[in-house]
């Protein structure tokens, strides 16, 4: 299995519809790399075009794998060394195309309806048995639909208990859910 993870942190839209770059939290670094690690994920992408944001990773990296966390949490240690950045989808997606030998599957992920086909859980979880995956998913307000409509496909949009059908969870839990329905 072929699959990778990535944060978008731009470009990603705020509540306002407004193009933003959002700010890498110690949360989301931590706790996606632990539940990619549980799902096999082999890469995890923090993608953000800020060298000072991309600073903050590469310290809290470098702390966790080689300083006291390190020593101190080995799980912890374990889970971050899939963790990557880099400073746009495209860059992250030559960089698995290089890992690789073939571009991977760009498949992006949103609460949005929008007219981009999708997957269900189903076909991609054959898919990603059968070729490289690179599964993105969006900070903010989700991501711009320029970049959502550069994916191949969408993934199918997780669904809120009726009749509310609430569709504003935090990425982390996202990535939880998508990573349990496509792993398993």
């Amino acid at each position: 299995m072929k699959l990778s993870v990535g944060l978008i942190h731009h470009p990603v839209l705020d509540s306002a519809r407004n193009l933003v770059a959002t700010n890498i939290t110690n949360l989301d670094v931590h706790d996606i790399a632990r539940v990619c690690k549980v799902y096999g994920v082999e890469r995890y992408y923090i993608v953000h075009p800020m060298k000072e944001q991309q600073m903050f990773v590469w310290r809290m990296l470098d702390h966790w794998r080689t300083g006291e966390g390190a020593r101190l949490n080995p799980m912890r240690k374990t889970a971050l060394t899939m963790v990557h950045t880099a400073n746009t989808v495209t860059d992250a997606l030559q960089d698995l195309t290089a890992l690789y030998g073939v571009r991977p599957l760009l498949v992006g992920t949103s609460a949005r309806e929008l007219s981009i086909p999708r997957l269900s859980f189903k076909e991609l979880k054959e898919r990603v048995r059968e070729e490289p995956i690179f599964l993105i998913f969006g900070t903010g307000f989700g991501m711009t639909e320029e970049l959502l409509s550069s994916c191949d496909f969408l993934l199918e949009a997780l669904k809120g208990a009726p009749p509310l059908d609430y569709r504003h969870l935090s990425v982390r839990s996202a990535v939880s859910i998508c990573l349990d329905r496509l792993q398993g």
